[in-house]
């Protein structure tokens, strides 16, 4: 058997997949186009069914990718059931696609969920009347608390028995038409006749591309038909027609209580973090907080209660105490330190295949391992901040404060999403029916700071933390907040230059504040750490054996002592002077971090898996420069940049480097979502891409640099120079200087 699940964005749909499937769930792609499609099974049935999990949809139209997805499953593939899950708190909305789903020559079942939150306001839904009204059984469920899931399963095998022929809650002038015209159907032996010839009637665009005989004969007596204040326009009178039959029904079905207060508890939140002053500022404190949870090494500054040496545990702090991400990372990265001993430790020194394992192969992997369990707090309080619905008032803030810069609230949904991985955000860009903005989107989709980046802004937040007292915390939120800028920056330069095009308008419908599941906040941590796991393993694993041989062997494969001298190392000096502008090409190991720029375009966990080689390789060497105090990496990272005309600029340099990291080309498999993506012209728009994020990396990472060197000579003047580059920003936006100077350029 296979059913499908169908119903809004928001309606729980989701929620009720992960509490049917379980484990089983697998996520693939729907046939032409890059939507996920998630499918699973039901386990407790005899039947064992397969649960097809369609895209969040409002209509069967052809308006959305996801709409003609979920469209051309249920006409092509015929399930044997579809259940409909209807959102109880919002039933004239949700029963608009049940009235559409119900002209389908399909067996249905209604899931009303969410109707532990309709008792808790009080109002009551008659059940029993609901399904004499649809037709169709209709099960009372909670998707969040697991309730009614095993009623609902047995009563959608019942139905899947049987067969159900399609029925429509349209009438009055249309019956006749729409009965003729589904007779035409049945002649040409069309499955589902009622809802094909609704949407003829309507004038889809595919129905009548794929049946214009049918269109043809009909076009006079729709014509003809009277449509009232509609005036012809039929797909406006139908959706009319079944809005009414609605809210009729909804008389005797659902009773509302007496409501105390005007505003509902989520409208009463929402007036503080939507906030059109207030709004922007929260979402950043909300940020801030999750990586000082994730980072910080002074867990909510209690260190200003305690004296230096108070604590004395290389786990939960020495000053103060760590916060649970830190503890997480100092646990793990004592297993990894442990577990490289006992594997390492029974090699004879010296030869090549111990320098492989110990400096190649565990000291890269292991440099990427050790910062998993902070990625996983991370991403822990991000899929909090998604399932609780927050998520989603981000977007609406973030339209309402940037539309001016070419980003609308629509755009800002698959960046967002970038925050996990770039390649759903940017296959997420499929859903933006503006093709300009879509290119733009994609543009833009590497600024914000992914997961895999995570590990190198990571890596230094630890070394400025244990060497120049910069609160880690602070070092990671500058990169996101580094990249959103940009974003916006780049929004509005595309939008008047390369990519012009008007923003369109943004409309959504913001979900009700709920609790997150703790069962499908744990699926979601158990992916991504199997995906990273797996990432390790292999694509990690992989490129750190190619990255020892090329940094430990000469042209002759011989081994060097000086990584400098070996295949790598002579490489990349033809390469080297180009970074020197930006501080980390600079001194005698500028190389190093050179090679992990490049190799980062595979994955960008192996650029902290091409500094935990280099650290592995010189690591006796760095710590002697500290009396053996830190960590092999850290020691490394601090050494980058050097001395410049007696400044200390390692600082500007590795923020120059972590700048340059973010905005560059992303990973592979990004850059390969992101040619499919474009809609035409792919080779063209690509290449474009790919110089726009290198230059775009280039110029800030060149800003960052000597900005940053300013500061460490005069922080006076520094500040000078960032607000007078603040404020030719700001005037160059607010006078549309980039349109303007394009306009010169394409006229010469």
């Amino acid at each position: 058997m296979k059913f499908a699940l169908a119903g809004n964005p928001n309606s729980g749909k989701t929620t009720l997949f992960n509490a049917l499937t379980g484990s089983t769930a697998h996520v693939g792609n729907w046939p032409g186009v890059t939507i996920d499609k998630r499918t699973g099974v039901y386990r407790k049935a005899a039947e064992r069914p397969e649960i097809i999990d369609l895209p969040g949809i409002y209509s069967l139209s052809p308006y959305s990718p996801e709409e003609i997805v979920s469209r051309n499953f249920l006409l092509d593939e015929k399930p044997d059931c579809i259940i409909n899950i209807i959102d109880a708190t919002n039933l004239e909305r949700n029963l608009y696609l049940t009235t559409q789903l119900l002209e389908l020559d399909i067996p249905i079942v209604a899931a009303l969920n969410m109707t532990d939150v309709t008792d808790k306001n009080g109002d009551r839904i008659d059940v029993a009347q609901l399904e004499k009204a649809l037709g169709i059984p209709v099960v009372k469920i909670s998707a969040l608390k697991g309730s009614g899931i095993d009623g609902l399963m047995e009563r959608s095998v019942k139905a899947a028995r049987s067969s159900r022929a399609g029925a429509s809650v349209l009438g009055g002038s249309l019956s006749a038409l729409l009965e003729e015209t589904a007779e035409l159907y049945r002649r040409e032996k069309v499955g589902s006749p009622l809802f094909h010839a609704v949407k003829l009637i309507e004038n889809d665009g595919p129905e009548v591309g794929k049946y214009p005989k049918i269109a043809e004969r009909i076009r006079p007596k729709r014509d003809a038909a009277d449509t009232g204040i509609f005036e012809g326009d039929f797909e406006g009178y139908i959706a009319d027609a079944r809005y009414k039959r609605i809210a009729a029904e909804l008389q005797s079905v659902l009773k509302k209580a007496e409501k105390n207060a005007a505003l509902t508890r989520s409208d009463k939140i929402d007036r503080v973090l939507t906030h059109k002053i207030w709004g922007i500022p929260i979402f950043l404190a909300i940020m801030l907080a999750v990586f000082h949870i994730t980072f910080s090494e002074d867990f909510l500054f209690l260190g200003v209660f305690f004296g230096e040496g108070s604590f004395d545990s290389a786990i939960f702090g020495a000053d103060a105490i760590n916060s649970p991400g830190v503890i997480l990372f100092n646990l793990m990265e004592l297993f990894t330190s442990w577990l490289g001993g006992l594997i390492g430790g029974g090699l004879p020194e010296g030869t090549w295949y111990a320098g492989l394992v110990n400096d190649g192969l565990l000291g890269g992997v292991f440099a990427v391992l050790s910062f998993m369990p902070q990625i996983l707090v991370l991403f822990l309080f991000l899929s909090v901040l998604e399932d609780s619905g927050y998520m989603a008032r981000v977007a609406f803030i973030m339209d309402r404060a940037f539309r001016r810069f070419g980003l609308s609230g629509k755009a800002f949904m698959p960046l967002i999403m970038c925050f996990g991985c770039g390649v759903p955000g940017i296959m997420a860009t499929r859903t933006l029916e503006n093709e300009k903005e879509r290119t733009r989107t994609i543009f833009l989709a590497p600024f914000f700071s992914c997961g895999a980046k995570l590990p190198i802004w990571a890596a230094f937040a630890g070394a400025f933390a244990y060497y120049k007292g910069i609160n880690a915390e602070l070092t990671v939120f500058s990169m996101y907040v580094l990249g959103i800028a940009i974003a916006i920056i780049s929004a509005f330069f595309l939008k008047n230059t390369v990519i012009k095009g008007e923003t369109p308008p943004f409309i959504m419908e913001l979900p009700a504040y709920r609790l997150p599941q703790l069962k499908n906040t744990a699926l979601h941590l158990w992916q991504k750490l199997k995906n990273y796991v797996v990432r390790a393993g292999t694509i990690i694993a992989g490129a750190t054996v190619v990255i020892w041989a090329l940094t430990s062997l000469d042209f002759s494969f011989r081994l060097v002592e000086d990584g400098g001298d070996s295949m790598m190392g002579l490489i990349s000096r033809f390469f080297t002077w180009i970074f020197v502008p930006l501080g980390f090409g600079m001194g005698e190991n500028g190389w190093k971090f050179v090679v992990a720029t490049f190799t980062g375009l595979l994955a960008k966990e192996v650029v902290v898996a091409t500094m935990g080689i280099f650290a592995g390789m010189d690591g006796d060497e760095a710590l002697e420069l500290e009396d053996g105090a830190g960590n092999p990496l850290w020691l490394m990272l601090i050494g980058v940049g050097g001395v410049l005309g007696g400044l200390d600029v390692s600082v500007p340099a590795m923020f120059a480097f972590m700048a340059f990291n973010l905005l560059s080309v992303p990973c592979m498999a990004a850059v390969a979502a992101a040619r499919g993506e474009f809609k035409s012209g792919k080779g063209h728009w690509l290449g474009k891409a790919i110089i726009y994020w290198i230059a775009t990396a280039y110029i800030v990472a060149l800003a960052v640099f000597w900005l940053g060197t300013l500061f460490v000579a005069s922080w006076w003047l520094g500040l000078l120079v960032f607000l007078a580059l603040t404020a030719a920003i700001v005037l160059a936006v607010r006078f549309r200087i980039f349109g303007k100077i394009a306009g010169i350029f394409k006229r010469s």
